[in-house]
């Protein structure tokens, strides 16, 4: 009986296998139940975003702003020309103290608009950098090349006038020598 009982009990090194798969089986459902959590966190901070109420009510926020937009775009030379337009040639009835005020006011709203449109030229010459960078990249490699070709050159040229004055100086000093070997007489 003995020896039945010993071979029906399990090896220690399997049930602490079985321990251990235990454990990791038991970790995995909690870090999936973690998840689950995490989700439904999110889901419920982010409801009022995702919600089809509220996105039918962005689109439509959305949807008026561009059409006012357009309608803006489409008005923009009668909206310069009533921006560009002094407003003092129509009759404000405006107290004589305030008149200096109101020319004040008036020079500083012209400067405002010209400043206006230099900035929106600057806004609109954004979109070419890329290109102007691109352009200046290869402006400068081209330099780089011509700046190393001028040093190649002036080496060049050095070494010749070296050589060019070593010529100079010995055809001079054979022209000596013939004079002095000639009687003077």
């Amino acid at each position: 009986m003995e020896t039945l009982d010993l071979t029906c009990k399990k090896a220690p090194c399997f049930v602490k296998f079985s321990e251990m798969e235990q454990i990791t089986n038991i970790q995995a459902e909690i870090n999936q139940k973690k998840l689950e959590t995490e989700i439904l966190q999110l889901e419920k901070e982010t409801a009022d975003i995702t919600h089809p109420f509220y996105l039918s009510k962005k689109c439509q926020i959305f949807q008026d702003m561009n059409r006012h937009l357009e309608a803006v775009l489409k008005e923009k030379r009668t909206l310069r020309q009533r921006l560009m337009k002094p407003r003092c040639q129509e009759n404000l009835p405006i107290k004589a103290p305030f008149h200096k005020c109101v020319v004040e006011l008036l020079t500083e709203a012209v400067t405002f608009i010209e400043k206006l449109e230099s900035h929106l030229q600057n806004l609109r010459s954004i979109p070419q950098i890329p290109s102007i960078m691109k352009n200046m990249d290869t402006a400068l490699t081209k330099t780089e090349v011509l700046v190393t070709d001028l040093e190649e050159l002036t080496e060049q040229i050095l070494k010749w006038r070296e050589l060019q004055k070593g010529v100079h100086s010995d055809s001079i000093c054979n022209t000596v020598e013939l004079d002095f070997s000639f009687p003077l007489t």
